[in-house]
């Protein structure tokens, strides 16, 4: 007679340098582990805000808040139409800030959003504080091959209020993000032991590097510039990065992946050809991470503040009158409209994702319904940092209600309360996130 194994969900490996790794989930732990729903969190953000139109401009039905409703249920606008199919799956939050936001230079407010930190005034040998993405993340690895995924349009981490990323460490400095289709595919998907010996070996002759260079730094009493210490911090912090996320693959080299299709993927495609079809792999990319539980936080950032990267171009591409940035400046009729237009472009990305997201399933129901999916910017209309536009789609098995327009009733309501109200959601018991008063009572959030 076979004896049934059963691990013990508390099991763990000792791991590089002596660390204590918890093991992988796995079905030998039990129903009682298995079961239970897999919470996911994910953060999409744009930047230089949403098309609001002004009243004289007399186009209501471009405005990205809904502006009307019909039997109790609020209209989409033109530029966001392409959502409508999720309408029970989605609701817009009105009337949210970051108390931090208008004290601070504008051109950091993708540097909050996921944070809310005081960037105007952050404590001495800082910038910021741990990400909103980061803390799930802490809760959520030990379930999955990679702690969380963070990707951007540019890659890389950018630079001091122009950055590349919306994710921040615990110890507040940049995640670096990546863009490249085919390197995330074998990141996340090509767990084999050549590969990541490949990753492994690479990693290490840039730690040696670095080191050659820090050592003559030292012996040359350090006289290395502000902006080259900087520099040399963003990349250490980039190696660690790369090295925690290989050591957690390593663990799981032996569990084989989900079985997928990935027929539909073009990894050739790149930030500098035709943006629909950048963004839907990128998309692709993320919902399959998710259906392969792979990893339960992931962080895209469409575009970057104020001008800076290639997707400033993308208007342009698409044939409207001006880039992104100036778009956001336009204070005429026609260039509200282009900027709206580029918002219904960005409408139909996210509708591909959230289809994406319902087509695969979970054990007790689609990806999307286990998923807390939140798209927004950190700025209303042009450098305003009030009435943030955000959409939180999902996360209908942890108990959000959709299908609303939600304003606050006190007319303004703190960025942080809903963060802290999607990890009440996810099961993550913290008192406080940030600058938070407490989560969102009578909102969509029901068990917070």
């Amino acid at each position: 007679m076979k004896s049934s194994l059963k691990l013990d969900r508390r099991a763990f490996l000792k791991g590089v340098g002596g660390a204590m790794l918890a093991l992988p989930v796995l079905d030998a732990m039990g129903a009682e582990v298995t079961d239970e729903i897999p919470r996911r969190f994910c953060a999409i953000y744009t930047a230089n805000g949403m098309s609001l139109p002004k009243t004289e401009h007399a186009l209501p039905e471009w405005s990205w808040f809904p502006t009307a409703e019909k039997d109790g249920e609020f209209v989409f606008g033109a530029s966001t139409e392409p959502l409508k199919p999720f309408r029970k799956q989605l609701s817009f939050m009105g009337g949210l800030y970051h108390p931090s936001g208008p004290k601070s230079d504008p051109h950091t407010c993708s540097d909050m959003w996921l944070t809310g930190a005081p960037l105007y005034n952050p404590k001495p040998g800082t910038y910021n504080t741990a990400g909103l993405d980061q803390v799930i993340a802490q809760h959520t690895k030990q379930f999955t091959r990679r702690p969380s995924v963070v990707l951007s349009i540019d890659a890389g981490t950018g630079y001091l209020s122009r950055t590349g990323t919306i994710s921040y460490g615990l110890d507040g400095r940049p995640v670096p993000a990546e863009n490249n289709p085919r390197r995330i595919f074998d990141r996340l998907f090509r767990g084999d032991h050549t590969s990541l010996q490949s990753e492994h070996d690479n990693v290490e002759r840039r730690v040696k590097l670095v080191d050659a260079v820090a050592g003559n730094a030292r012996a040359l009493d350090k006289q290395l510039g502000k902006s080259d210490k900087a520099r040399m911090d963003q990349y250490l912090t980039s190696l660690n990065e790369v090295e925690t996320q290989l050591i957690a693959s390593e663990r799981w080299i032996d569990v084989p992946l989900k079985k997928q299709d990935y027929g539909h993927l073009n990894l050739d495609i790149t930030n500098e050809g035709e943006p629909a079809e950048y963004y839907r792999n990128m998309f692709d990319l993320m919902a399959l991470a998710f259906d392969a539980d792979i990893s339960r936080t992931i962080t895209f950032m469409l575009n970057r503040e104020d001008g800076m990267g290639i997707s400033d171009t993308f208007p342009l591409k698409l044939g409207l009158s001006k880039t992104h940035h100036n778009l956001s400046h336009a204070t005429d009729k026609d260039g509200q409209l282009d900027f709206a237009k580029y918002d219904l472009f960005l409408s139909n990305q996210i509708a591909h994702f959230l289809g994406k997201m319902n087509e695969y399933k979970d054990r007790n129901g689609s990806v999307l319904d286990n998923t807390i999916v939140m798209f927004g910017s950190g700025a209303s209309t042009t450098h305003n940092s009030h009435n943030l536009p955000t959409l939180i789609a999902g996360g209908a098995n942890m108990g959000l209600k959709h299908g609303t327009y939600w304003k606050s009733a006190n007319g303004e309501m703190r960025m942080s309360n809903v963060h802290l109200s999607i990890m009440r959601a996810m099961g993550i018991g913290v008192d406080a996130f940030s600058d938070s008063t407490g989560t969102l009572s009578g909102s969509i959030f029901t068990r917070t």
